[in-house]
């Protein structure tokens, strides 16, 4: 099983697409160590993110409950303070990092609101130098960075760190629900070109992200998922009030209160099992991340795939060595596009003053769940 915990809604970046940034948490009232030792040993995963992780102060030792507790550990950031995961990697080199990079330097700087963005990439390189094993960027496609898509892989290549890929989407932690593509088709074509980018390296890793991109044409095009979700079964989410949700996009799958309760009691009530019956029939195309892999992934063996993705990556993979296309229309049918009633052009936030509308606890939270349905 995977767990992400959102540490905090703070925020130095100043995304187009989530407006996190806009309502953090009170410090005082973020998920606290003494909450957090609840969390039991033997994860597969444990992907520590935010709003922004590196503004805790005490995400080191963070770092230290929760390393041994997972058979590996994430922390997902803007790497705007990259020089605040230093002393961590030192300690443990092989935690995953993964830095936001929307796009090549202008394009990054407008969709994530950040004043030289790009130079986030100096820090990974300096924990690169300091023995990181498991770096790399990640990129959420869409119209404004599409066409940066494949330059950024090569660019990650080059450099020796990995690239994760995510879309649009809409969730109760993003303050917005008008994260839909503009021109579906067009962001989809560069994705194809990306796949077949991925499966021509000699990286086994690549080859299988091919297939979790494959994931994203459907969610871009608008179709259903390619795989069903196993939220609250294989991954859930702790929000920065230690409310455990199935997943980040739905609200209503709350499990319960780490602050309150045992994770025991969170994970294997009558809760829980009613939550599950309701992913099982939820129609959220919400293929991120942490939804994607876990259903890409043996249900008991988690370094193991599926056999569905392993023959996909194959297959394709021998296409490819035989100087063939991947056939996309044997896997998406472009023939169906969803319609999009209003497409609002998102803000951009470089150099806009913004106030900030700080969140309490005992506020009520999430409140555009209900306006939109990710398609």
């Amino acid at each position: 099983m995977d767990v992400s915990v959102i540490l905090t809604y703070r925020c130095n970046s100043k995304c187009s697409m989530c407006h996190i940034w806009q309502n953090p948490t009170d410090p005082k009232e973020e998920v606290s160590l003494r909450t957090l030792e609840k969390i039991p040993y033997g994860f597969d995963y444990l992907n520590l993110t935010g709003g922004e992780p590196t503004l805790r102060n005490d995400l080191e030792e963070i770092v230290d409950l929760l390393y041994p507790r997972a058979m590996q550990l994430e922390i997902s950031s803007n790497g705007l303070h990259a020089e605040r995961l230093e002393p961590i990697i030192k300690k443990y080199p092989d935690i995953k990092i993964r830095f936001s990079l929307d796009g090549l330097e202008d394009t990054n700087n407008s969709i994530r609101g950040e004043d030289n963005g790009f130079q986030k990439v100096d820090g990974l390189l300096k924990l690169k130098e300091l023995g990181g094993e498991d770096l790399g960027l990640a990129i959420t496609i869409q119209d404004d960075n599409a066409q940066d898509v494949v330059e950024l892989f090569h660019f990650a290549e080059a450099n020796g760190f990995e690239l994760a890929t995510s879309t649009l989407h809409n969730g109760f932690q993003f303050h917005k629900s008008d994260n839909v593509p503009y021109d579906r088709l067009r962001v989809a074509s560069h994705i194809e070109e990306l796949i077949t980018n991925q499966l021509r390296t000699w990286n086994i890793k690549n080859w299988f992200r091919g297939y979790l991109n494959l994931g994203l044409i459907a969610k871009v095009l608008g179709h259903d998922r390619i795989l069903r979700c196993t939220a609250a079964t294989d991954f859930v989410f702790i929000d920065p009030w230690s409310d455990v949700y199935a997943c980040n996009v739905r609200p209503d799958l709350l499990l319960g209160n780490l602050e309150a309760t045992s994770w025991d009691e969170i994970n294997n009530g009558e809760v829980a099992d009613g939550i599950r019956k309701k992913v099982y029939h939820c129609q959220q195309n919400c293929w991120m991340v942490g939804s994607a892999k876990t259903a890409m992934r043996h249900s008991k063996y988690a370094k193991i795939p599926r056999s569905g993705p392993l023959y996909w990556v194959i297959l394709n993979k021998l296409r490819l060595m035989l100087r063939k296309p991947i056939p996309f229309g044997e896997y998406i049918d472009y023939s169906k596009i969803q319609a999009d009633d209003l497409t609002i052009k998102r803000n951009i936030f470089l150099g806009v003053a913004f106030k900030r509308n700080l969140q309490k606890k005992e506020d009520p939270h999430y409140i555009h769940y209900g306006e939109f349905i990710n398609k």
